[in-house]
Formats: structure tokens, sequence, C-alpha cells
């Protein structure tokens, strides 16, 4: 279990993003192209980019671990690829050292090239912004626009969801498993892992690449990064959308998800969302894994079938965006 213990300043501090992090977001990519076992929603994603990855950004693979549990002063929370670059570049040394020296050998080999990032070498250096700037044009460059529209329909949704369902309800849904005891909050994890928030807030980012618990990079000083799966994978947002089946809620969920999500409010089956949708039933099992860990479907098993079904919350979403889609037909 991942177990994160807030404190009550913590919890009067809990903020959203503005904008989503390239360098996060990129850190991201860059541990999802190295895992072996990929969601299906994923798979093909990985299989083309991994054929793209610039050879100038290989050096990040020593960095960045499958777990995407790499140094922190490589993803800074910044407002573009620019300003976000120059934070990087310009971490203390002490700090570069500190994280190296502790943070990678836990999850990667030590290789000759951080030692030299560590020991501050000017070329090393040079190479990692070479790196860095090879690797978000290869993988994130053009598809940043639709990165920035499943952000905006993501802070749109929770912060509806936190105003109107409450503080506990918004992070409970972050992950899988969420749920509360007393001030700590759990989530499901094949790790033991304690956390105590330092009373500085939380900054909610949603990740568009990341898939299973939520990832944290906890502060002393500053507020600590909770990063999150959003409800939208990036390889479902290359479907067309402008379509008018499922209109904005498409931009949240992507089209397949919010089809589903459209189909469960009458009971239904994995089998019938996969015939429903023309999918596989392993891809079915994936969007409603998904919806579940959201919050907006309930699941149950009676014999060898897994019945599915929209909860209140998943209802509350379909009516607040029919009814949004409503007025912008009436307003133009």
């Amino acid at each position: 279990m991942l177990r994160l213990h807030f404190t009550a300043e913590d919890l009067l501090r809990v903020s959203f993003a503005t904008r989503p992090a390239p360098l996060m977001e990129l850190g991201m990519a860059v541990a999802v192209l190295q895992r072996r076992s990929p969601p299906p929603a994923l798979t093909r994603w990985q299989h083309r980019t991994r054929q793209a990855f610039p050879a100038a950004a290989r050096p990040l693979l020593h960095l960045i671990p499958p777990s995407a549990r790499g140094p922190m002063f490589l993803d800074p929370l910044s407002r573009g690829l620019e300003d976000g670059l120059e934070t990087v570049l310009s971490t203390p040394g002490a700090r570069v050292r500190a994280e190296l020296d502790h943070r990678i050998p836990s999850v990667l080999p030590p290789s000759t090239w951080a030692r030299r990032l560590a020991d501050q070498d000017r070329q090393a250096w040079q190479e990692l912004e070479r790196a860095l700037r090879s690797a978000y044009g290869g993988l994130l460059a053009e598809p940043w626009a639709r990165v920035q529209a499943a952000f905006d329909a993501e802070r749109a949704w929770r912060t509806r969801l936190l105003a109107e369902h409450g503080i506990r309800t918004a992070l409970a849904g972050l992950g899988p498993g969420g749920h509360w005891d007393g001030t700590t909050l759990i989530y499901d994890s094949p790790d033991d892992i304690q956390v105590t928030l330092t009373g500085h807030g939380v900054i909610l980012l949603p990740s568009t690449l990341w898939t299973g618990r939520p990832l944290l990079a906890v502060h002393d000083d500053t507020p600590s990064i909770i990063v999150y799966e959003a409800a939208a994978p990036l390889p479902l947002l290359t479907e067309p959308r402008s379509e008018p089946a499922h209109g904005p809620l498409a931009a949240l969920l992507g089209r397949t998800r919010a089809a589903a999500l459209e189909l469960l409010t009458k009971e239904r089956t994995t089998t019938d969302v996969a015939r429903e949708l023309d999918i596989s039933k392993s891809s079915a099992s994936e969007h409603t894994k998904a919806l579940r860990d959201a919050r907006l479907i309930t699941t149950h098993r009676d014999g060898k079938a897994v019945w599915h079904t929209c909860t209140p919350l998943g209802l509350d979403l379909l009516t607040s965006r029919a009814e949004s889609a409503n007025e912008e037909r009436r307003a133009s």
C-alpha cells in the first residue's frame, strides 16, 4: 500500500497545477517506453515511439527508470519547455549530487555519464540538455496540443468534483483503491510505502502517459506534487475529437472510454462492452478498469461474468457534460 499522511495544513492547501509540465510528462514518456508490459492502451504507442526514439535522447535512459522514480531535478513544474530546461540546468550542484548519489543507485545501475553529471562536467550537462530537447521533439512536440486539451478537461472535471463532493472524494479518486483512514490517504500499491507530507500543501498534476498508483515528489519547503493518471491516456486522444457522438466528454476520457461510460448507464458485462464498441475483450477490460479506478463505474462478479454500471459520480459526469453541450448549442 501507498500511505500518504496529511497534516491539516496540507489538506487546506490542495491546489491544481495550472498547466501540464513538459519535462514531467517527458519523464513519464521515457519511463513508459521502457516498460516490459505496458497497459493495452499504451502498447501500440510504445511500439511506435520506440522506433522513433531519437539517438541523442538515449542518455536519459541512464537517469529515468521504468518506474519513473528518477532524480526530481529533471522534471520541475514549469510554464513551458524553455523555462523548465533553465530550471534543470541551474540546479544547485549539491542537490544534483545528492539525488544522483542516493536516488539513482536504488533504481538504476550507476553509469559513468551520470557520475560526470554529479561532478558538474560541462560536456555531460550539454549532453543532458541535448537529450531533453531531442526527446521532447521526438515524443511530445507534435501531440502537445492534445496533452494540453486533456489537461484542461481533467482540471475542469476535478475542480468540479472537489467543489461538489469534497476534498476526500477528489483525492481518493486519483489512484486505484483510493480510500481514507483518518487523515491518511491510501492507494493500492505492490510496495509498502509511507510518505509524510510537510505542511506546505499539495499540487495535483495529471499525466496523460502515466498509469498506476500516483507518484509523489515531496519537498521540505515548497508544496509537494502528486502526479496521477489522467482519465484519458495520450494514445486515445489521437482519435478524432470532432465527431458529435460524445462531444465534450471525449475530451476528458477519450472517445472509447466516453462511449463505454455512456453504455454503462445500463448494467453490462465486459463482453457486452467489447461487442458494442467493436473492441477486444482485453481492451474493454482495460477501459472499465480505468473508469472504475476513477470511481465512475462499479464492478461486481456473478459466476464467470463481470458486470459494470455507472456510479452516481459517473452519472453526474454524463449529466453535466450533456448540459454543457446543450448550453454550447444554444449559445451558437
